[in-house]
């Protein structure tokens, strides 16, 4: 006797649903198709030509590149909240590649950086060992999701081979110059040309062949949009590091580690990213990105309009940028920021007859004060600097200047409110209309000129203010000088014509100043680019010729930076690489026809913002050795077309806390390769969407340290741990908060399809929503009923039937159809799942056998959203090929629209009857047949009608005589 059933020869319950879908099914299904989609390479996207060339009717299609933000791989591996991003990006894909794009998406990872270096300095592991390792395991989170990324075209910022290209575009914009005339970057051998011929001359009036090696260097230093300089940096010892302006935090910290951070004065590689203000400002119009998004770069940029003027002093001259001109005759005294290079020159060595006690700080002489005030200042953030609620604190120099509309000697402060970083890091003080300058001259007892006639009724006796007064709209008085007067005048008119008369004199002109800096461009780290940068004996930089590319990172037994006492402002870097005597110093042949010659490397490297400012270009041409991109293919890619005059990629995805500094620098590097004329696409990103944050509940102690959310228990509104009752606060999810998630533990309870769905159903794409593990379950139970829509879960069979649907579900399904597409098209991923639920459950209403259409329809709408299950359902259905490239439905409109709507009926404001009519209906139709409705007649009762408002299908208001 044969049992086929063992459970039955034993005694043991029977499984009324052997078939059924459970967890442990979702698990071998989804392993079982990811490795098909390996295998088959299903996701691969053709390129026009190379190793990566494809099916030409493939690239015949209309394409899509569809992008997320670079990943770094963080030894804690991923949390629910982080594939939030990809899963959106995927559904997306799916749906394009299903309408007929050809679509790239894949990912790599962004692997220099700061986190790997700390954690090789911790245990002595080599950076690369630990990143490559996180890599892996980041991996193996991602393809569990079922993710359609194209691997081939997948790679590290650490591999050489990539950051090869890297040190390629760091040299090519070395080499380059920015032509303010012909407004583009052009290669510095061009700059060269024109010194040598005399079309343009040489700084300082010498001949091109008069200068030496060295100077010439120096020369073309002031023109290289990549430079090295000595110029005010913000040095943190704790770090070991100089760091940009936007990774110092509001309160002057470094943003990893929080160590206090300083002004110092070292020499550093900078980007020129100041020449292409205007570009970066203007091109952002064109751009399809969060109006919120583009606000902050406009912010950052931060353009104003105005004059640069001269204030003599002793034979020189300070310059200052004032937006308003126009008060120049209100002007009693100037402030130069402590870092300002000509504070030493103008300081004196006794304090001047007449000079203000105030004015000293307490100090013997100028040197004294402005020595503490600087050490005082060098502390401070630039946001502590400039708060409006603190003390005006400063000191006089002890020298002073002309003011140039009046004659009148003004005296010269240090002040911490000025930074360096603006302007020209000097000002003209008009405490009359500007509220710091105001208290600065309250507290330093210096004169206030009212140059603007108050409106407010305050008089024109400053004495008896008691703030200024800022104003475009009022006259400008007390403002005549030689040759010039500005009384009576609006503002406008004011400034065009001090501007005007400053400029006919040569001692001012109009001009444009930006916010922007020229971005701080070397780490003292060593996991991270080394700079294609030799010098030779005289201190000159050379680039090494691309033969020599990459230079790769040399093996060292420390890998940390030399850090300092945070506190210890005066210190300065080492760098790990410098240790590292063998490498450093080097006999090479430049190939410039000198033979070989003694170097010096670079030894900062590149921070790790540089591998992310071009990742999307690799992306279409990752095993091209022999160039950055091939032209023809990232013209497919990338090029410019209707609506995306700049071309870039289609859709990118990533948060909105890299609305400055990523996406600023991407477009700088775009934009310099598009004027060499190595990319025909000037701006990265077309089309940004900013997703939300799965934020998690955070449970602290009395201590307030957390303690692991899974663990805690709620007991009569409370919440509680190990007996101790705990606060409760919704926040970010993270590892140190104990309330992490793992996706693998949700794709093992429930699938990684189930995952998918509940992240995208949360809510809207681009809202931050709370997790709620308890809620995941209504997802699966989704996929469970959609499977027994198509299979029996007790023989496994496939259920469908060859007959046609009624007109109900016909209706259903093609309104689920349209919506679907209109949603997911939108990326309104949470309506498109409500719909697709809504249609299902229809079906499992409608009870029977569930059409074959009706059914693979269903399982392609819900294909981009859960793939696994929707490609084993396609297969089971009959099909031999993946239904990952099958066409997505498209609606019948005879079905999407209803067969009648309700016509509500209205008489003086109050429901009289509800009227069956069909969507076309005219309003001249209605009106006829709302007017013969006995339950209308019947409640006008024979009164007349003074007024019949028809808004067709849905209202007939009727008002009576």
């Amino acid at each position: 006797m044969s049992e086929t059933n063992p459970a039955a020869a034993t005694g043991a319950p029977v499984d009324a649903a052997p078939n059924r879908y459970t967890a442990a099914v979702a698990a071998e299904i989804e392993a079982r198709w990811q490795d098909f989609w390996d295998a088959e390479g299903t996701y691969a996207a053709p390129n026009p030509k190379g190793d990566l060339a494809g099916d030409p009717a493939l690239v015949a299609k209309p394409k899509k590149f569809i992008m997320d933000m670079f990943p770094y791989p963080s030894g804690a591996g991923l949390h629910v909240g982080h594939p939030l991003g990809y899963i959106a990006t995927d559904v997306f894909a799916r749906f394009q590649r299903m309408n007929g794009h050809n679509v790239l998406h894949t990912l790599g990872f962004d692997a220099f950086g700061l986190p790997a270096e700390q954690y090789a300095v911790q245990t002595g592991t080599h950076p690369r060992v630990s990143t490559e390792a996180n890599i892996e395991n980041m991996k193996v989170q991602l393809r569990r999701l079922g993710l359609g990324h194209d691997k081939r075209r997948s790679f590290a910022t650490i591999d050489p081979e990539y950051y090869k290209w890297t040190q390629w575009i760091f040299l090519q914009i070395f080499d380059s110059w920015y032509d303010d005339e012909a407004k583009k970057a052009r290669p510095i051998a061009e700059l060269v040309a024109q010194f040598e011929s005399g079309e343009r001359a040489v700084p300082g009036g010498r001949s091109w062949d008069a200068l030496n090696a060295a100077e010439r260097a120096d020369v073309l230093g002031e023109y290289r949009l990549a430079y090295a300089s000595d110029a005010p940096v913000n040095w943190c010892p704790g770090l070991g590091t100089v760091l940009a302006n936007e990774e110092v935090t509001a309160d002057g910290r470094s943003e990893r580690g929080n160590f206090p951070v300083f002004k110092a004065k070292l020499r550093q590689w900078n980007m020129r990213i100041t020449a292409y203000a205007d570009r970066l400002l203007d091109d952002l119009d064109a751009l399809d990105w969060p109006e919120a998004i583009k606000l902050q770069q406009r912010n950052w940029i931060g353009r104003s309009e105005g004059a640069r003027v001269d204030f003599p002093i002793d034979g020189e001259n300070i310059t200052v940028f004032t937006t308003r001109p126009d008060t120049l005759f209100g002007a009693t005294y100037m402030v130069l920021a402590p870092e300002h290079p000509l504070v030493e020159k103008f300081t004196l060595a006794a304090w001047p007859e007449g000079t203000h006690d105030v004015w000293t700080g307490g100090h013997a002489t100028p040197a004294e004060a402005v020595a503490a005030y600087r050490a005082q200042a060098a502390s401070k953030s630039d946001v502590e600097r400039q708060a409006e609620a603190k003390d005006k604190t400063g000191v006089f120099i002890g020298s002073y200047a002309t003011n140039p509309v009046n004659g009148e000697q003004i005296p010269v402060f240090i002040a911490d409110y000025v930074l360096m970083g603006y302007g020209t890091g000097a000002i003209m003080a008009v405490p009359a209309g500007d509220q710091r300058d105001f208290e600065f001259a309250r507290a330093f007892e210096l004169p206030i000129v009212c140059i603007v006639e108050p409106t407010d009724g305050r008089g024109t006796d400053t004495s008896t203010w008691e703030d200024a007064f800022a104003s475009y709209d009022a006259k400008i008085i007390n403002s005549t000088g030689e040759g010039v007067s500005l009384d009576g005048l609006g503002v406008v008119e004011a400034k065009a014509r001090i501007t005007e008369w400053l400029e006919q004199r040569g001692i001012g002109e109009g001009t444009v100043n930006f916010r922007l800096r020229d971005w701080l461009f070397s780490r003292q780290r060593y996991w991270g680019e080394p700079f294609p940068i030799v010098y030779d004996e005289d201190g000159v930089a050379h680039s090494l010729p691309e033969s020599m590319l990459p230079l790769e990172l040399p093996e060292v037994e420390d890998y940390s930076p030399r850090t300092f006492d945070p506190d210890d402002a005066d210190t300065s870097p080492e760098t790990p690489l410098s240790r590292n005597e063998e490498w450093v110093n080097v006999t090479l042949d430049l190939g410039d026809g000198r033979g070989p010659r003694k170097y010096r490397r670079e030894t900062n490297t590149m921070p790790n913002w540089a591998g992310s400012c071009w990742y999307e270009l690799r992306y279409l041409d990752p095993h091209n050795s022999e160039a950055l991109v091939d032209p023809e293919i990232e013209q497919y890619w990338m090029g410019p077309r209707e609506g995306q005059p700049h071309g870039g990629v289609d859709l990118y995805v990533g948060g909105a806390e890299h609305a400055v500094l990523h996406l600023l620098y991407a477009r700088f590097w775009s934009k310099v390769l598009f004027d060499l004329g190595h990319v025909s696409s000037a701006e990265p990103f077309h089309k940004l969407f900013n997703q939300g944050m799965i934020q998690a509940f955070v449970y602290r102690d009395s201590r307030g340290f957390p303690v692991p959310a899974e663990e805690v228990e709620e007991r009569d509104g409370a919440f509680c741990f190990q007996g101790e009752k705990v606060t409760k606060l919704l926040g970010k999810m993270g590892k140190s908060l104990k309330n992490a998630v793992t996706p693998e533990s949700i794709c093992e309870e429930y699938g990684a399809d189930t995952l998918r769905l509940y992240e995208m159903a949360m809510g809207p794409l681009d809202v931050s929503r709370p997790w709620d593990t308890r809620a995941v379950v209504g997802q699966f139970r989704l996929l469970q009923r959609l499977w027994r829509n198509v299979v029996d879960e007790a023989t496994g069979e496939v259920t469908v039937v060859d007959t046609e649907a009624d007109e109900d579900t016909l209706r259903a399904l093609h309104k689920a159809i349209d919506g679907v597409r209109q949603d997911l098209d939108g990326m309104r991923f949470n309506t498109a799942i409500a719909k697709v639920t809504e249609l299902n459950n229809h079906l499992t209403k409608a009870g029977g056998a569930v059409p074959r259409s009706v059914a693979e329809s269903l399982v392609l709408l819900v294909a981009p959203l859960a793939p696994h299950i929707a490609e084993e359902l396609w297969r089971k259905l009959g099909h031999t090929d993946s239904v990952v490239h099958q066409d997505f439905p498209v609606a019948d409109p005879a079905y999407v629209v209803d067969e009648t709507v309700t016509c509500v009926v209205q008489i003086k404001g109050k429901v009289k009857a509800r009227l069956e009519v069909s969507p076309a209906i005219s309003d001249e139709e209605l009106e006829k047949v709302a007017l013969a409705d006995d339950k209308v007649v019947a409640a006008l009762d024979g009164a007349g009608i003074r007024k019949v408002i028809v808004r067709a299908p849905k209202l007939v208001n009727i008002v009576p005589a």
